[in-house]
Parts: C-alpha cells; sequence; structure tokens
C-alpha cells in the first residue's frame, strides 16, 4: 500500500490516477468473516502492519473500505481480534494457543521435517509467510512476538495481556537482552537437525536472533500507541498527502462527522461562532496526556489545515483556528490522539 501512495504522490514521475483503483480491485477475493467481523484478510498479520506503521489511516477511506463501512484502522483491529479467536479455536490442536497466547505472521521457524503431533503427520517450515485462517493460511504452532506487539495500536486492551503473558509464562527461554526473539514453538520438541535456533527440553524451539524486520515494527508500534509520533511525521509529508488525495481518500462519516464526536474518551464540544467568519474557537478534552492532533477537512475529505500536531497535557483545552482563508462552505474539523479520534463539523462564511 505504501508503495503505491508514494507513487501517486511523486512528484517527479508519479503513476496514473488509476494505479489505486487496480490495487483495490482484487480486495472482494480477500474479504473474509473467519473467526470474526468481516474485515479484509491477509494470513501473516505482517501485512496489516506495516504499511500503517507510518500512515494513519484512522478516520480515512478509499472507495473501497468506505462502501465496506470502516476504515484501514478498524479492518487491522478486526484481523487481530479473528486471530486471537483463531488461536482460542485452536484448530490444529497446537500446544498453548489461546486467548493470551497467540502471534502468527511470517517468520523463521525450526526446520523442514514431517513428524507426527497429536496423532497426525506435520509439516513444519524453516520459514513460511505463516497466518491464521483462510486459504492462504498456514500454520505450524509457531508464534512471533512481533505479530503481537506491532498490534498494540490497534487493540491495545488484548495486545497488552498477552505481552505480560508471553513474558510470564516463556520470558526465560524468549526474552533476551534486546527483547523478544524473533519466534518460538512450544509444539516443536524433536530430535532433529535444525536450520534455526535450538531446542529447550520440555519447553520446545526458539530462535536464536533478533530480526530488524522484527524489531523495528515493535519500536514504531509502540511509540504510536504511546504518543503516535510517527504517525504525525509522515502525515506531515506532502507526498504522502498527495498520495492520499489522488488515491480517493476521503474522511470517513462514520467516525462521527456532523454531530459532535466522542472516542477513547476524548471529545470536541463546541466551536464558537459557528458559521465562523476570520476565527473559531474549539474547546475540547483529554482524559490523559498525548500526543494530540487538529486538522480541518473541507466537504470532499481533503485536508486544508492543520492548526496544531503536539504534546498536550490531560484536561480541558482551548484553540482558536484561524479561518479566514477558507473559502465558505462546510467543514469538518478532527482531533486524533494514539487512543481515540473525535470530529464535529463547522460552517464557514463571508
Amino acid at each position: 500500500m505504501i508503495v503505491y501512495l508514494l507513487a501517486l504522490g511523486s512528484p517527479t514521475y508519479p503513476v496514473e490516477d488509476s494505479a489505486w483503483a487496480e490495487w483495490t480491485s482484487t480486495y472482494d477475493q480477500s474479504w473474509q468473516s473467519d473467526f470474526g467481523e468481516p474485515h479484509l484478510a491477509f494470513a501473516p498479520l505482517f501485512g496489516h502492519q506495516y504499511c500503517q506503521t507510518w500512515i494513519d489511516f484512522r478516520g480515512l477511506g478509499d472507495t473501497y473500505m468506505s462502501r465496506r463501512g470502516i476504515d484501514y484502522f478498524e479492518n487491522n483491529r478486526r484481523a487481530i481480534y479473528a486471530q486471537r479467536a483463531y488461536a482460542i479455536a485452536n484448530p490444529h490442536g497446537w500446544k498453548d494457543y489461546g486467548s493470551d497466547v497467540w502471534g502468527v505472521t511470517a517468520s523463521d521457524g525450526p526446520a523442514d521435517v514431517e513428524r507426527e503431533y497429536a496423532g497426525k503427520l506435520r509439516m513444519f517450515r524453516s520459514y513460511a509467510g505463516r497466518g491464521a485462517g483462510g486459504p492462504d493460511g498456514y500454520d505450524d504452532g509457531t508464534l512471533s512476538p512481533t505479530a503481537v506487539i506491532g498490534s498494540i495500536p490497534f487493540a491495545p486492551e488484548i495486545v497488552v495481556p498477552t505481552i505480560r503473558e508471553l513474558h510470564r509464562r516463556y520470558g526465560e527461554h524468549i526474552y533476551s537482552d534486546y527483547g523478544f526473539l524473533d519466534a518460538f514453538n512450544p509444539s516443536f520438541d524433536f530430535d532433529v537437525p535444525l536450520v534455526h535456533g535450538r531446542c529447550i527440553p520440555g519447553f520446545g524451539w526458539v530462535a536464536s536472533d533478533y530480526l530488524g524486520i522484527d524489531q523495528g515494527p515493535i519500536v514504531l508500534m509502540i511509540e504510536n500507541y504511546r504518543t503516535g509520533r510517527v504517525w504525525n511525521r509522515m502525515m506531515q509529508d506532502d507526498q504522502i498527502q498527495t498520495g492520499l488525495t489522488r488515491a480517493g481518500f476521503t474522511i470517513q462519516p462514520s467516525t462521527g462527522v456532523g454531530d459532535p464526536g466522542v472516542s477513547g474518551g476524548i471529545s470536541l464540544r463546541t466551536i464558537v461562532p459557528n458559521p465562523a467568519t476570520v476565527s473559531a474557537t474549539v474547546r475540547y478534552s483529554l482524559p490523559r496526556a498525548a500526543f494530540a492532533t487538529l486538522e480541518v477537512f473541507d466537504a470532499r475529505g481533503r485536508r486544508v489545515l492543520r492548526p496544531f500536531a503536539l504534546e498536550q497535557d490531560a484536561g480541558e483545552h482551548a484553540e482558536t483556528v484561524a479561518t479566514d482563508g477558507l473559502s465558505p462552505g462546510l467543514y469538518w474539523m478532527r482531533l486524533s490522539t494514539p487512543y481515540g479520534v473525535a470530529t464535529t463539523r463547522f460552517t464557514r462564511v463571508r
């Protein structure tokens, strides 16, 4: 996704406007509801994480996702919950899978061997694009902490307990100098030559390395969860904004546009005066300190103002926004934090 958006936003050799429509033209083939709510599925969780490590899709929808009634951020939340539901169902009977032990994505594994497990012959892989459910899913009991931690901005209510449980239950073997090792498999306890890692008697297989492609998203997603800093920096980039515009992204009405919105405990309560002429003061509250961003969008969903993007304390706030540069018409104001988004609307008159 990010490659398409950068290509659409290129200031030198941009691709044609039709590129995004071509990209999304096959989405229906991957729309599924296995183990949860309907969503655009990609079996390994990294496919849901990598683009959104950089781009904040909260409240933004392209033509396809708008038709489905959700944005890509919500799609990720559904995919993460579906993977957890898959682990709870545990259709293959792998050891320890459950509500606080899950996380299947592309990763290294122990070896390319067939062995009997739980009365069935199973194929284990030294590397695979592992994933949960669906026609493209492959699961040999190998779990990756990055699949969990990289999901923290989308579903912290289930991710944080899982991180704690992985550390509590397995930390002795899978947590070391630089955090969680790349992958582990409690079901693999066979005496065979290994391609990666080591087998620990009574525990199973564990990788012996840290991979940058996994450690990077862990750090960046934790920061997005804490402050939104990576998202906010990237969303200020002109090339990203041009790419989103040319791809047809607009603000989603489902985020609360219209009446004053409340999400994640943040609140946009009043804009005075409304209608506005040269300026308007917005009053809002934050339940806890956060990196907050205030943006103004026109009726077509294009961002026209970004009054601030900065760290703010918890409590009541007021911000005066200059509106004299706006054309008369209807506008939406959106306040974003790592833990929620709120929107409201106002009118600009001459």
